[in-house]
């Protein structure tokens, strides 16, 4: 069968999608991309046979150029005859879809990797997207959703010809990237690192932004500066917020507890070294570096919103706090590193939680949705083990 991966740019692919198109080309089908090209796309599909169309998407639904993708996806599929076209990312999912709605014998399959809209999002959130989301369901066959909250929304869609909703855990971990924490290890690493035994060290992995509210974790270290002296934070990642935050760092005075790493390759070495993994973010659809955290076996501090609360249990494998408490925050910070016993509890609750998110769990679950679609050619390799996955038949 022919299919098309569609995303707005095509970093997205390279950074999730690339297990899920193998997949589908293992099992004898031929894959398309079509997405604007910022990031060369991976060699590795480009090996695979894997045919790429650039397609002007903006990330600004209010964009001109949108139109013109409007027009060239909708010839893509026509000419190169895709029978089935997977969408990803809200833009360019709505523009095919919109492209595709009138093109007979087309089957849509549409993963939201978290909506614009959620609880607590802005007004014009709820106007803009929920608005398209629901004109867009009329078009889709299959709507595939990260975290609850986005499922519980997406039920209440109506798709076409009764299309299924389904819940799936995240786009897949390679758990083999990422190595339980041992002591030997950590202290090994430290030394390389320039750290010792004896610091405290957080890590938050993302880009420097307001949604992933890096000031709260900031403002908590410097209440904890004092009471936890050999307290250190790792901030790995870019981002539009990272002058403002290297200010704040300044005019609270706390310079020496604050790395800004930039953008990183060695994440998993990074983890290896770290006491806590912090995520304060405003919402996710399923935080990727909230699952490292828990493959490499840290106990996690996390704010209460979207993704986060899909991953950590407040008690169980971690603490969830308040999304504007620097205080909470900083409560729970404190209560971690004064119980070594509540770490290891969180830490042999967390490697247990994140099989379900191995990408070899994901992909099976890809493979029953996939099965959905008669023409889509899946090889049978065993019995199902998936029994976790939900749909809304």
């Amino acid at each position: 069968m022919k299919i098309l991966y569609v995303t707005t740019i095509s970093n997205t692919i390279n950074a999730f999608l690339i297990p899920h198109i193998k997949l589908l080309i293992e099992q004898g089908n031929q894959v398309g991309l079509g997405f604007n090209t910022v990031q060369e796309i991976s060699p590795e599909l480009i090996e695979l046979g894997c045919k790429v169309h650039h397609v002007e998407f903006q990330r600004s639904p209010f964009k001109k150029a949108n139109h013109i993708a409007y027009k060239k996806i909708k010839r893509i599929v026509i000419e190169e005859g895709y029978k089935l076209v997977h969408v990803h990312t809200p833009v360019a999912s709505f523009v095919t879809r919109f492209a595709c709605r009138n093109i007979p014998d087309i089957k849509m399959v549409y993963t939201a990797h978290g909506f614009h809209f959620f609880k607590g999002a802005p007004r014009k959130n709820w106007i803009l997207y929920h608005s398209l989301e629901k004109i867009a369901a009329r078009w889709t066959d299959a709507l595939i959703t990260m975290n609850e909250e986005d499922y519980k929304s997406a039920k209440k869609l109506k798709l076409r010809n009764s299309g299924t909703t389904f819940k799936v855990h995240g786009v897949g971990l390679d758990l083999k990237k990422f190595s339980p924490q041992t002591i030997q290890e950590k202290n090994k690493l430290r030394k390389e690192y320039g750290f010792n035994s004896q610091d405290f060290i957080l890590i938050n992995v993302g880009e420097l932004c307001y949604r992933k509210h890096q000031d709260l974790l900031i403002k908590s270290l410097y209440i904890l500066k004092d009471r936890i002296p050999a307290i250190k934070l790792l901030l790995v990642g870019d981002g539009e917020m990272l002058s403002v935050y290297k200010e704040l760092v300044k005019r609270l005075g706390i310079e020496k507890k604050v790395e800004f790493l930039g953008f990183r390759q060695d994440i998993p070495d990074l983890m290896l070294i770290s006491d806590i993994a912090i995520s304060t973010s405003r919402q996710e659809g399923l935080p990727v570096n909230v699952m490292e955290a828990m493959a490499t076996g840290l106990p996690l501090v996390v704010t209460d919103c979207r993704g986060n609360r899909d991953l950590v249990s407040s008690g169980e494998n971690g603490i969830v706090v308040d999304l504007n408490d620097s205080q909470i925050c900083a409560n729970a910070i404190e209560k971690l590193y004064k119980s070594k016993e509540l770490r290891g509890n969180f830490i042999n609750k967390s490697q247990d939680y994140i099989k379900e998110y191995s990408v070899e769990n994901v992909l099976c679950e890809m493979k029953e949705i996939y099965s959905l679609f008669s023409n889509v050619r899946l090889r049978e390799e065993g019995p199902n083990h998936n029994r976790s996955m939900v749909h809304n038949q």
